[in-house]
């Protein structure tokens, strides 16, 4: 990921151990394996991490070290310099944490503005190339998933996705606007999406941007090469090399929000439950409006696979496929995502009625 390739990455997978792995795993083996004198305080220091990993209990999410956390908030604030200046920062309190919210003012007058949720690990900063050209839409807000890395604060366990659904509706309950226009990326989509079934109080439109766990299931590639990535102790270049891959080859050494994403990954412990994937039945139960952006080149899903399933379903959404696009397909193609999203708003502006 470049700064134009910065989507999400690793969306939809559970940042931890797989539990099969984790009840066959003795840390000791590794120890008993140290034949090498020079391999022995890698291995240790290996198995510590293991050990800390596997003994973990807390039932929220949480930073494994204050140093860990120390690094995250400041690649966050770095990445968090590429976006406008917000006219707000909230922190807005629900049964489940506290949710850090950015509202930035728009260039037009409305009465709806937009909710971006960003996807796994990624949080707010990863909007930074989209917000300019969103903007001229109207308001928006931009919010950190409650239980991922970002300034969010879990404090209470979110065991299924009820709950995922409950905390988001608390959020957008708080706010002063009565509705909202939903943008959700990865799987930002899936919490849309699993918002708008449960909680449609709020959601005025829906647009899902590549979303993972709605139109298809994950690839079992994709799945086996995020298991290396979603464990702490592998070295970054292990995190890097996976989000390249989403991002399709892309680099992303040096780019802040990549770096934010990268210490995420490596000092976050997500205790969240696995996404249950939206049924085709439950996604035609839909009643408001719907937007689907999928990425023809994404490796979260299969593209075509993805826009059938949409077309199948949702047979009055608008579904456009971006060929080119990888995963990372909101800073590949911002000022696309914006159009559409723009002609949309106004395609469906005379079949919303007024709150």
């Amino acid at each position: 990921m470049t700064d134009s390739t910065a989507g999400n990455h690793r969306a939809g997978l559970s940042g931890e151990p797989d539990a099969r792995l984790a009840s066959s795993f003795h840390p000791d083996d590794t120890l008993r394996r140290a034949t090498k004198p020079g391999r022995s305080r890698r291995r240790r220091r290996v198995t510590e991490a293991v050990t800390r990993v596997l003994r973990s209990s807390s039932p929220v999410g949480h930073w494994d070290s204050a140093e860990g956390q120390d690094r995250f908030r400041s690649t966050y604030r770095a990445a968090l310099r590429d976006l406008p200046k917000p006219a707000a920062t909230l922190d807005v309190r629900t049964d489940y944490g506290l949710v850090r919210m950015y509202r930035f003012a728009g260039r037009t007058d409305t009465r709806v503005p937009l909710v971006l949720l960003p996807g796994r690990a990624s949080a707010s900063p990863v909007w930074a190339d989209n917000l300019p050209s969103l903007l001229a839409i109207g308001d928006v807000y931009t919010v950190d998933l409650l239980g991922e890395p970002g300034m969010s604060i879990q404090d209470r366990p979110i065991t299924g996705d009820d709950d995922q659904a409950a905390w988001l509706h608390q959020v957008l309950d708080a706010l002063p606007e009565e509705s909202f226009h939903l943008v959700g990326l990865s799987i930002g989509g899936w919490t849309a999406a699993n918002l708008a079934l449960r909680e449609p109080t709020h959601v005025e439109t829906l647009t899902l941007i590549d979303p993972v766990y709605v139109l298809d299931d994950m690839p079992w590639e994709t799945i086996a090469r995020s298991l290396p990535a979603s464990l702490p102790w592998p070295p970054k270049s292990w995190r890097d090399s996976f989000n390249s891959y989403t991002a399709g080859g892309a680099p992303v050494e040096d780019v802040p929000v990549a770096q934010m994403i990268e210490a995420g990954m490596k000092h976050y412990a997500l205790k969240l439950p696995q996404p249950e994937r939206i049924s085709e039945d439950r996604l035609a139960t839909l009643d408001m409006p719907v937007l689907i952006i999928i990425a023809g080149q994404s490796v979260m899903h299969d593209p075509q696979t993805a826009a059938r399933t949409a077309e199948r379903a949702l047979p009055d959404a608008t579904v456009h496929t971006y060929e080119d696009a990888s995963h990372a397909i909101n800073g590949e193609y911002p000022e696309r995502i914006a159009e559409d999203l723009a002609a949309f708003l106004t395609a469906h502006q005379a079949t919303i009625p007024a709150n």
